[in-house]
C-alpha cells in the first residue's frame, strides 16, 4: 500500500470541513431566511438550556420545568434541527431544505414536545394511554429512528429496531432469550410516554449536563482558546525531536479538555500540526495516525470526557468530582505514552524539530520557563487560599467578592497581554516557518484559563452540581467573548473599538449556535439509546444476557472482559461513543460485576464503566470505519485504512489500561491511603506505560531484540500489577467463619470495608455464592455502622443472616438482598507490600538499558 501523498487525491479545506459537518453538525448549508430561522432555533436552544440550568426559574417563579418537561423540549429541538440540517441521502440537496423535511421535522418535534404540552393530562392517567397518546408515541418512535439514521447512522437505527422487535416477538424467540412479550399499548407507554425509555436517564443527562459543557467548549474555541493551545504547545515543544508531533499530542489533549468530538479535534488541531509533522520528516500516514490517536484520547481527558462522564454520575451513583479523580491517572498515562511513541518514531527516522527564529541563552530559557510555571502555580495558590479565606470570612457575600476579583484579574491579564503580539494561525504549508517564541506566546492568551479555572473551582472546591458549575463558568465565558476584542483593542491603542465590540457579539452568536449544532448528535444518540435501555427494563433481557455470558465464558472473568471489549469495539464502529457506552454498560456492566464477585474478584462498578467507556472510544480509530482516521488521512493526503491501522496500533497502549485497572484499581486512585503510596502508584504506572510503549514499538534506547521486547512486556506487566506476583507467594486474604463479624465491624477503623462471602439465590431461584464489600463508615457500635449502610444482620452461629435491606440504600445498590446469609469473611494476611516486586522488575530493566547502551556505543542507531 503506497504511502506517497501524490498517490492520493488531495482533499481541500472545504471538503474536510464538509466531512466534519456531515458527521457532527449537519451537512446542509441553507442561506437567506431559512438560515436565519435555523440560527434562531439553535440560539433559542442554547439560551433555553442556560435558563433551566440557572437559579433564575426558581428565583423568579417563572417557566419552572421538571426533568420530563425539559427533556421533551430538548429532544423536540434536536429532532427539528436534525431534520433541517442532516439530509436523508448523499444525493439530497445541501443548499436548501425540501418541503417534506420541514413537515417531518415539525411532526417529529411535536411528538417529542407532546410530553411537555400534555404533561398534566398524561400524569393524570399513568398506564392508561388514549388512542392519541399511542399514535403520537408510535409516530415519535418512527420519526426518531429516521432522524437517528440521518444524524447518528444506520447501524444505531437498526439496533433500536431490533430491540423494539424483541419486545413484541419475545414469545417466539428461542427458549434461552424468550419472554412473554408486551402489548402495543404497554410498549408505547414504556418507551415514549414514561421516563423508562426515550425520555430516561440518558436523555436527562444530555439535557441537564452535557449540553452546557459542549456549549462551554464551543464558546471557548470560538473565542480563540483552541488556537492559543496549539500555538503554546508548538512554541514549547516544536524545536524538539519530532517537535510538531509532540505539540500535536499536547495541543490535542488541551483541546480535548473543551471538545467532546474526536473528529472535530482532529480537524481543529490536525489542520495545523499534520502538515508540520510531514515537513520535519514524518510519513504522511504516521502524521495522520499521531493526530488521530491524540484527538481520540481527548475524550478520556477530564474534566469534560465527552458525555459519558455525566452518564457515569447517574449510572454509578458517585459525584462528578469522583469520576474526574478516577479518570485522571489513566488519561495522563495514555498521553505521556503517546508522547513517548512520537519520540520513538522520531528516533527511528532520525527526525529533527523546527528551528527557532531566536534561540535565547539557556539561563534566559530556564528563567522564562520557571517564571511561567511558577506564575501559574502562584496564581493557583492565590485563587485557592484567597478565595477560600474570603468564603470563610464573607459567607454568602463571598460570591460577589469573588466575581469582582475574577473581573479584575481578567482586565489585568488583558492589559498585560497587550504588551505581546496577538496570536494568528499561520499557514502550515508556507515555505518558511519558524517557531513562535514561548514566552510571548504563553503570555498572550492567559485570560483563556480563567473560565476553565472558574469551572474547576466550582466543581472541586465549591462542590456545586455539574450543571450549575458549567452555567456560571459559561456566563463568565460569554462575558469574556463579548468584551475581549474591544478591551484588547483599547489596551493596544487601536481605534476600531466599536467594530471589535460588534465582532465580540458576533462571536457570541457564533459560539451559541455552534454549541447547539454540536449537540444534535448527542441528543439524538442518547434518546435512541433510551429505546434499548427501555427494552432491557421491560423484557428483563439483562438477566438472560448474564446467563448467556456466563455460559460462553465459563465464569472466567478475563474471557468475559475480552467479550465486552470486542462487543464495544464492534458496536462502536457504527454507534457514537456516548450511545455505545449507554448500551454496553446497561447490558454488560452488571453482568461483569456479578460474575466477578462469584469468582472472588470484587470489581468496583466505576472500573467496569470506565472499561466500557475506553473501548467505546477505541472504536473511533478502529478500521475500517474510524471517522477520525478518515479526517486525518484527508488532511495528510494519505490512505485512510493505513492511517487507521497505524493509529490503532498506537492506541494499543490505551486498550491495555482498562484490563490493568480492573485487576489493579489503584490505577483509578481507589484504595490509596497515603501520599507516599499515591506517589509510588503514579510514578510506576507512568513508567509501566513507557516500558509497554517501548515493547510495542520495538524500540527502547535503540531497536529491541525480540527477547528484549518480550522481557519489556513482562516488566510493564509487573509494574502495572505488582500484586500478581506477590499473590503467588503470599495469598492476600484468608477466609474465616463469620462468627465474629459483629465484633470485627465494631473494632474496624473509620471508612474500612470488610470483605465477606454471601450465599443466596438469584432472581430465578438458583443458588449463588459471591464475594462482596461491606463499607462501615465512621466508628461506632456495629448496629449503627450497619444501619448507616442500610443493613440489619442477625448472627446465627457460624453464619450471619441478612434480616433487612433498606429501600434505595447503599446496601441495596451494592447487591445485598434480604434472606442472604454471610457465610465467611476474608481477613488480610500479614505480608510484605506488593510494591517490593517492583524492585526486581527495575533491576531487569536496568540490564536491558546496559545492553542497549553497549549496542549504541558500537554504532547502533539511537
Amino acid at each position: 500500500m503506497s504511502e506517497k501523498e501524490v498517490d492520493k487525491p488531495e482533499m481541500t479545506d472545504e471538503e474536510i470541513r464538509q466531512m466534519v459537518a456531515e458527521s457532527d453538525t449537519g451537512g446542509r448549508r441553507p442561506s437567506g431566511v431559512v438560515a436565519k430561522i435555523i440560527m434562531g432555533v439553535a440560539l433559542a436552544w442554547s439560551l433555553f438550556q442556560l435558563w433551566i440550568a440557572s437559579p433564575l426559574p426558581f428565583s423568579l417563579g417563572f417557566f419552572v420545568l421538571n426533568d420530563t418537561e425539559s427533556r421533551a423540549i430538548h429532544l423536540a429541538v434536536a429532532m427539528f434541527l436534525g431534520y433541517m440540517l442532516f439530509p436523508p441521502l448523499k444525493t439530497s440537496p445541501r443548499a436548501w431544505i425540501p418541503v417534506q423535511d420541514w413537515v417531518i421535522g415539525l411532526l417529529g418535534a411535536f411528538c417529542a414536545a407532546y410530553l411537555y404540552i400534555f404533561y398534566v393530562q398524561l400524569a393524570g392517567r399513568p398506564g392508561q394511554p388514549t388512542t392519541l397518546d399511542l399514535v403520537v408515541a408510535a409516530g415519535g418512535l418512527v420519526f426518531l429512528l429516521e432522524v437517528t439514521r440521518r444524524v447518528v447512522g444506520l447501524p444505531m437505527a437498526i439496533m433500536a429496531i431490533l430491540f423494539i422487535g424483541y419486545i413484541f416477538l419475545g414469545p417466539y424467540m428461542p427458549d434461552m432469550i424468550a419472554h412473554k412479550g408486551a402489548s402495543f399499548s404497554k410498549a408505547m407507554s414504556h418507551l415514549w410516554l414514561s421516563t423508562e425509555g426515550v425520555f430516561g436517564v440518558a436523555l436527562g443527562v444530555s439535557s441537564g449536563f452535557v449540553f452546557l459543557y459542549v456549549l462551554f467548549g464551543a464558546l471557548l474555541d470560538t473565542g480563540g482558546a483552541g488556537n492559543y493551545f496549539i500555538k503554546s504547545a508548538l512554541s514549547l515543544l516544536g524545536h524538539m525531536r519530532g517537535g510538531p508531533a509532540k505539540a500535536a499530542v499536547v495541543s490535542s489533549g488541551l483541546t480535548g479538555l473543551i471538545s467532546g468530538s474526536s473528529i472535530a479535534n482532529v480537524v481543529t488541531v490536525g489542520t495545523f500540526t499534520i502538515p508540520l509533522m510531514k515537513r520535519v520528516g514524518y510519513k504522511p500516514h504516521v502524521a495522520g495516525a499521531v493526530e488521530t490517536a491524540a484527538s481520540v484520547d481527548g475524550q478520556i481527558m477530564p474534566p469534560v470526557m465527552g458525555a459519558a462522564a455525566f452518564l457515569m454520575v447517574e449510572y454509578v451513583g458517585i459525584p462528578y468530582t469522583q469520576i474526574i479523580k478516577h479518570a485522571a491517572l489513566p488519561a495522563i498515562m495514555s498521553y505521556i505514552a503517546l508522547f513517548y511513541i512520537v519520540h520513538l518514531e522520531a528516533c527511528k527516522a532520525n527526525l529533527k524539530g523546527i528551528p527557532r527564529e531566536v534561540v535565547p541563552p539557556l539561563m534566559n530559557r530556564l528563567v522564562n520557563f520557571v517564571m511561567t510555571i511558577s506564575g501559574v502555580v502562584i496564581l493557583a495558590n492565590i485563587v485557592y487560599f484567597g478565595l477560600g479565606w474570603i468564603k470563610n470570612l464573607a459567607g454568602p457575600a463571598s460570591v460577589y467578592i469573588i466575581a469582582v476579583l475574577m473581573l479584575i484579574a481578567y482586565i489585568a491579564l488583558l492589559r498585560y497581554e497587550a504588551r505581546y503580539p496577538e496570536l494568528h494561525m499561520e499557514d502550515p504549508n508556507s515555505p518558511i516557518l519558524t517557531l513562535p517564541q514561548p514566552g510571548p506566546t504563553l503570555k498572550s492568551g492567559l485570560h483563556f484559563l480563567l473560565p476553565v479555572a472558574a469551572l474547576i473551582w466550582n466543581l472541586m472546591v465549591e462542590e456545586l452540581s455539574p450543571a450549575l458549575s458549567a452555567f456560571w463558568a459559561t456566563v463568565f465565558l460569554m462575558f469574556i467573548l463579548v468584551t475581549q476584542r474591544p478591551l484588547s483593542a483599547f489596551f493596544r491603542g487601536r481605534e476600531d473599538i466599536r467594530a471589535q465590540a460588534d465582532q465580540g457579539f458576533a462571536d457570541l452568536k457564533i459560539g451559541l449556535t455552534a454549541g447547539a449544532r454540536n449537540m444534535i448528535g448527542v441528543a439524538i444518540a442518547t434518546s435512541t439509546a433510551g429505546i434499548i435501555v427501555g427494552t432491557v427494563t421491560l423484557t428483563g433481557i439483562g438477566l438472560v444476557l448474564a446467563e448467556v455470558v456466563e455460559l460462553i465464558s465459563a465464569g472466567n472473568l478475563l474471557l468475559m472482559l475480552v467479550m465486552v471489549a470486542v462487543a464495544s469495539l464492534i458496536l462502536g464502529m457504527g454507534v457514537p461513543t456516548t450511545a455505545n457506552y449507554i448500551i454496553v454498560s446497561s447490558l454488560m456492566a452488571p453482568v461483569v460485576v456479578e460474575l466477578g464477585a462469584q469468582s472472588g474478584l470484587i470489581v468496583p462498578l466505576i472500573a467496569i464503566h470506565m472499561f466500557v467507556f475506553y473501548f467505546g472510544i477505541m472504536a473511533d480509530v478502529t478500521p475500517p470505519v474510524g471517522l477520525a482516521a478518515y479526517a486525518a488521512a484527508g488532511i495528510a493526503k494519505t490512505d485512510p485504512l493505513l492511517t487507521g491501522f497505524t493509529a490503532f496500533w498506537y492506541s494499543i497502549r490505551t486498550s491495555v489500561l482498562p484490563f490493568m485497572f480492573i485487576y489493579n484499581t489503584q490505577l483509578l486512585l481507589i484504595g490509596i491511603n497515603s501520599v507516599p503510596e499515591f506517589i509510588i502508584v503514579v510514578v510506576f504506572a507512568v513508567i509501566a506505560s513507557l516500558v509497554f510503549v517501548a515493547a510495542s514499538q520495538h524500540w527502547f534506547l535503540t531497536r529491541n531484540t525480540w527477547p528484549e521486547t518480550i522481557v519489556l512486556l513482562l516488566i510493564a506487566f509487573s509494574l502495572f500489577r505488582p500484586n500478581f506476583w506477590m499473590d503467588m507467594v503470599y495469598p492476600p486474604y484468608s477466609r474465616v467463619a463469620a462468627t465474629d463479624l459483629m465484633q470485627l465491624i465494631e473494632k474496624s477503623p473509620a471508612n474500612e470495608s470488610l470483605r465477606v462471602w454471601v450465599e443466596g439465590e438469584d432472581i430465578n431461584g438458583k443458588p449463588v455464592k459471591k464475594g462482596m464489600l461491606l463499607p462501615l463508615g465512621e466508628p461506632g457500635p456495629a448496629t449503627k455502622r450497619l444501619d448507616g449502610f442500610g443493613l440489619r444482620l442477625l448472627p446465627q452461629g457460624e453464619q450471619v443472616d441478612v434480616l433487612l435491606v433498606k429501600f434505595r440504600s447503599k446496601a441495596e445498590k451494592a447487591g445485598f438482598q434480604q434472606g442472604q446469609k454471610i457465610i465467611a469473611m476474608e481477613v488480610p494476611n500479614p505480608r510484605p507490600a506488593p510494591e517490593w516486586m517492583i524492585l526486581p522488575a527495575l533491576a531487569v530493566l536496568s540490564v536491558i538499558v546496559v545492553l542497549q547502551r553497549r549496542r549504541i556505543a558500537k554504532g547502533a542507531p539511537s
